[in-house]
């Protein structure tokens, strides 16, 4: 345990969890706070697909968890409320509505300390921004770096996010967040770094030796693929042969970068994926904008994972994904979405991410709510391979969001049609979860994260980005 972890979880573990007293009032009947068995009952609406991923929305449901998983889910009236340790009553004032814990499928949490360093939509482009932030990240030393990733995964699971891949320089600081905050992570190291060129392969070879020792997930990254050289890309490959790995980069992000891999390699970064045996079911890009009909098609017969980051494109100006090109030709399952950075969107959360691909995307047809969901779920699941993560069914992880119903981004909805409360929870973002489960653990309880203070953190942000801000000055 490094040192860096063990005074970041001083500091910010809260002295005492919020203990949810029994009583008519809460939702909570707590007969043993460290007991593995749950039971959440009378749930008016629980969204989620199938074992067939067709979308659900069934009402007066119970969930039954243990440990970790998910093992009943059922009318509330076919399970007994017998030998639970926490039952959790989501029929009590108002109701509650529950979904799977989203998954976004990019982002960059050590990020989190530059939010307001660098005004969202006063540059030029995204050319512009991918010069000024290496001047900011460098200023950062590792305890930033850490405390930057709390501060950015707590703010995704207060939108509902339970599962993230981070694509970023750095690693052990990401591994640091991940075991404090107990998020799912996916952390893929750069081995082509802006901020860190250090790195190279043998940067990913010496962390696989310790592999076991790591919370979060490790797989292998590219800033861009035209800043790798062939070697770097053989390497990579082998690397993900090896140790089944995914594999992720930022992917025709701009008419620049295209040019630069053209420049370079003389191929367009599709080209360049295909001919170094990168593009298969283990990569996911994102971005994806400045492709064409023929990459489109590729990149959907090699059943690549898309990270569509519809804000993130729009206010660094990059252009627009293809969105019904890919859906058109058989690779809406493909499809998910992603938060990026603070540097690139306003709030780190996905149901804004949805609505704002709804809206971009309606000079054609409308994006269904259903597949917008699908994209946050099951689509995340599949290019990420979790196949045991983004449904509430039988035998998958206890991954689980409590939207509250009363609520003003929830009513009112059609009592005939209940997709209508999913679409006002995205039309409206959501709003912040009431409560949040992650691998059977509550998380996020009554609207407080049981494992960080977030006074004590959103102190410490503040402090950090002062602080990263006089270094950056000198």
């Amino acid at each position: 345990m490094s040192n860096i972890f063990q005074k970041l979880q001083s500091e910010l573990t809260p002295l005492s969890k919020n203990n949810t007293h029994n009583s008519d009032h809460g939702r909570y009947q707590i007969n043993n706070l460290e007991g593995k068995r749950i039971l959440i009952k009378n749930i008016p609406f629980l969204f989620t697909c199938d074992e067939n991923e067709k979308l659900k929305a069934h009402q007066k449901q119970s969930i039954v968890v243990q440990d970790d998983k998910i093992i009943d889910v059922n009318d509330a009236d076919k399970i007994t409320e017998e030998n639970f340790d926490i039952i959790y009553d989501a029929g009590k004032r108002g109701g509650i509505v529950v979904t799977p814990g989203f998954i976004n499928t990019h982002a960059h949490p050590p990020m989190y300390l530059m939010r307001s360093a660098m005004m969202l939509d006063e540059g030029e482009g995204i050319d512009e921004a991918i010069a000024a932030m290496p001047k900011w990240e460098r200023a950062m030393n590792d305890e930033d770096f850490a405390i930057s990733a709390i501060g950015d995964l707590s703010e995704q699971q207060k939108y509902g996010i339970t599962t993230t891949f981070s694509h970023y320089g750095i690693f052990n600081p990401i591994e640091e967040a991940t075991k404090i905050t107990q998020q799912n992570i996916i952390n893929a190291l750069s081995v082509v770094s802006n901020t860190h060129p250090e790195n190279s392969p043998d940067t990913i070879s010496e962390l696989l030796k310790n592999k076991d020792d790591f919370k979060s997930e490790i797989a292998i990254a590219l800033h861009y693929p035209h800043k790798a050289t062939a070697e770097i890309l053989d390497q990579v490959k082998k690397l993900i042969d090896e140790n089944n790995l995914l594999f992720t980069c930022h992917f025709a992000e701009s008419e620049q970068v295209v040019n630069k891999c053209l420049e370079k390699h003389g191929l367009r970064e599709t080209e360049l994926l295909e001919k170094h045996g990168l593009l298969n079911n283990k990569a996911i890009l994102s971005h994806v904008i400045h492709v064409n009909d023929e990459e489109i098609k590729k990149l959907i017969k090699n059943k690549v994972g898309i990270s569509h980051l519809p804000t993130s494109n729009t206010i660094h100006k990059s252009g627009t994904f293809p969105f019904w090109k890919f859906y058109d030709n058989g690779g809406r399952e493909f499809i998910t979405l992603g938060t990026d950075g603070v540097v690139s969107k306003s709030r780190l959360d996905l149901l804004t991410e949805s609505y704002q691909t709804r809206m971009t995307h309606l000079h054609d047809r409308t994006v269904k709510f259903g597949s917008l969901f699908k994209m946050m779920t099951v689509n995340a699941a599949r290019v990420l391979n979790m196949p045991n993560r983004g449904r509430i069914i039988k035998g998958q992880q206890a991954d689980l969001v409590f939207w509250k119903l009363r609520d003003r981004g929830t009513m009112p909805y059609d009592e005939n049609d209940p997709i209508t409360i999913l679409g006002n929870i995205i039309t409206h973002g959501g709003r912040v979860v009431r409560d949040l489960m992650i691998n059977g653990e509550f998380i996020i309880r009554s609207r407080r994260h049981q494992l960080i203070d977030e006074t004590k953190l959103l102190s410490q942000l503040q402090e950090h980005h002062m602080e990263m801000r006089k270094r950056v000055e000198e």
